[in-house]
């Protein structure tokens, strides 16, 4: 890999090679992806972009940490939609707001990006077979990417995990496991298969080339708004791969001139399991949380990104904000009924955190904000129902229909 130069761990700063195998340093922490943007500014510009034909990830390879023969994934993992949100924008009494709905990615999240990254890499290590664990979203994205590849699975997910999620996993072929206990319980029990069977590892607070997926929608953000830099971009934050691996990204196109400035984020944690956004609220060093928020895959006690996440977030000056199921449940109604974009209780949480933001004064109402959504509601049908309400049950009579609407205050 030319484009690359070597991985460096972002706690004592030690240099590896960056092989297919790289994992974790020698001192624990977490690896990073140094790339030479000097050989990248002479290989890769706007106009590549503008005249390329890949409408997926893959348009950014000049970017990414993989072999220039690696085959991509058979699925079309991202390029997805960047909606100017004017009717929730209007709603919520912001100036300019985007909504980028990673809902539409095969298997229906962001998480996609790091599991095509991951079916790539596998291959280029020469693994027969791919493992994780989840709180959904990773477990599904895994299995369905490598599905499509030909690659086996093992997926380990908590038992509290919504059906519709499990369901993709046992459609997508993997072996579920599911385990009766915290994400914590469910991570280690994953670490100590894989080391036992010696299975390529998913995991993100393991495997380094995760993020560089994940990067790829800021990478995205930026070409949709024509290199027009906003100054805001929310995300909701569990393990802090997401927002660790969006502020890579922006950083990358920093560096290699295709954008002139950095926008500041916006991390937006469940007030029932906070860890990472209550440490920069009280700069401390960040302590372990329960679990306690229907945002399942934002559910993550024991963030294993913590030190990425929190760098990104300090380096972009960034806001953190904390918000309640119910203020979770209310962003689904709302990013609904106003665009049309069904979001999963952790797919939303940033748009609540921009509403919240603004309720508080901590956001200029003439900012330019982007909101990722970064998973689809149909994932979580239970919440979805919780947050919309049933539907009006009625007898097939036009007397009872007119009888249910006069309750219900409905004046068609």
């Amino acid at each position: 890999m030319k484009n690359v130069k070597y991985a460096k761990c972002v706690k004592c700063g030690k240099e590896y090679e960056a092989t297919p195998h790289t994992t974790t340093c020698s001192c624990g922490g977490i690896l990073d992806i140094v790339y030479d943007y000097d050989y990248i500014k002479a290989h890769f510009t706007k106009d590549d972009l503008a005249k390329s034909q890949e409408w997926s990830m893959w348009r950014y390879r000049p970017l990414l940490p993989v072999e220039p023969d690696s085959p991509a994934t058979p699925l079309r993992v991202g390029w997805s939609p960047l909606y100017k949100a004017d009717n929730l924008a209007k709603e919520l009494g912001l100036k300019t707001l985007y909504v980028k709905d990673d809902g539409q990615n095969p298997t229906a999240s962001l998480k996609d990006r790091a599991s095509a990254m991951a079916v790539v890499k596998a291959r280029e290590a020469g693994a027969k077979t791919i493992a994780c664990s989840s709180t959904g979203n990773a477990a599904s994205s895994l299995a369905g990417n490598a599905a499509a590849a030909g690659i086996p699975t093992y997926i380990f997910v908590p038992s509290r995990a919504p059906k519709g999620k499990v369901a993709q996993l046992r459609i997508f072929g993997a072996t579920v496991i599911s385990v009766d206990g915290s994400y914590e319980d469910t991570f280690e029990l994953s670490k100590a298969a894989i080391e036992k069977w010696g299975w390529y590892n998913r995991n993100a607070a393991i495997n380094p080339y995760l993020s560089e997926g994940k990067k790829t929608v800021t990478l995205e953000i930026m070409e949709q708004l024509n290199w027009q830099v906003p100054d805001f971009i929310a995300l909701s934050v569990g393990d802090g791969c997401t927002i660790a691996g969006a502020w890579k990204g922006l950083k990358d196109l920093y560096a290699a001139g295709f954008i002139d400035k950095l926008p500041r984020l916006i991390s937006v944690q469940a007030e029932g399991c906070c860890p990472l956004n209550r440490a920069i609220m009280t700069d401390t060093p960040w302590q372990p949380m329960e679990e306690n928020t229907l945002a399942d895959s934002i559910a993550v006690g024991v963030p294993r990104n913590a030190d990425k996440a929190l760098m990104a977030i300090r380096e972009s000056n960034g806001l953190v904000i904390n918000v309640s199921d119910d203020e979770i449940l209310a962003a689904m109604r709302l990013l609904g009924r106003t665009q049309g974009v069904f979001g999963e209780p952790a797919g939303v949480t940033g748009t609540a955190g921009v509403k919240k933001a603004l309720e508080n004064n901590l956001l200029d109402p003439n900012s330019t904000v982007v909101s990722v959504v970064t998973g689809n509601g149909l994932k979580d049908v239970a919440n979805g129902i919780k947050a919309a309400g049933e539907p009006m049950l009625v007898r097939p009579s036009m007397e009872e229909l007119l009888k249910t609407f006069e309750a219900n205050g409905i004046h068609p």
